[in-house]
């Protein structure tokens, strides 16, 4: 089986179907797992039979994982394969549905009082306030602050929708003061070696400043708790 020539056929399909980036890599790595799996029992992918499928798909280590899989091989056999029916028997696993974990609103402002550098308390105090994704932040640029309206323009956001968050005058103090410091030239937040910072060093600091335990999503959904 000519797995290269079917992922990147796959990757090509998703593109032209305006998926995300993220979701092309992420599908496509699946995909790849998947015909790696089956290429010593199959010369094509629609020799792959359902019950197969299914045997696959629960070598899966979390409900997640199966979830994510279905998704990236249920498209391929649509958009690539041309089999949209291959998984019309094949369903999403049920999951228990968990209340997500939250930080104290009080721990965090204690915690962000006693943060110096500048950078990562604006980054902290914006992701809290407005309950921004660790990739809406890396990928804020600095037309992106209205000041003026007092607003934060986020451009291709999950899904591929723009969408407006008020920006708080606390917040706006904190990244006036990182701006005249570290002067960022395009990207809101850059890095040590590149004009955009990463995902890895928001998580980062996130568990260098609030505790091993916490993650940068954490402050999302804390930011929404807070507002109720």
């Amino acid at each position: 089986m000519n797995i290269g020539r079917y992922v990147k056929m796959y990757s090509d399909d998703l593109r032209f179907a305006n998926y995300a980036e993220n979701t092309v890599k992420n599908y496509a790595a699946q995909v790849e797992l998947f015909l790696k799996y089956f290429n010593n029992q199959a010369t094509k992918p629609s020799e792959i039979s359902e019950k197969k499928i299914k045997e696959w798909l629960m070598l899966s280590k979390t409900t997640n994982s199966m979830k994510h899989r279905i998704s990236a091989v249920k498209l391929f056999y649509e958009l690539t394969g041309k089999q949209p029916l291959k998984f019309r028997y094949i369903k999403y696993p049920h999951s228990e549905r968990h209340l997500p974990k939250v930080i104290d609103a009080d721990f965090l402002r204690q915690k962000i009082e006693t943060i110096h550098n500048l950078k990562h308390k604006a980054i902290i105090m914006l992701a809290f306030s407005v309950g921004l994704r660790v990739s809406e932040v890396v990928n804020l640029k600095i037309a992106d602050i209205d000041s003026a309206r007092m607003l934060v323009h986020i451009n291709q956001a999950k899904g591929r929708k723009d969408r407006v968050v008020p920006l708080s005058a606390n917040v706006l103090e904190v990244l006036r003061m990182y701006f005249k410091k570290d002067r960022p030239k395009e990207y809101l937040f850059n890095g040590q070696f590149d004009l955009q910072y990463s995902a890895t060093s928001c998580n980062q600091i996130v568990k260098k400043y609030l505790g091993k335990k916490y993650h940068f999503h954490l402050l999302r959904h804390s930011s929404f708790t807070s507002m109720l």
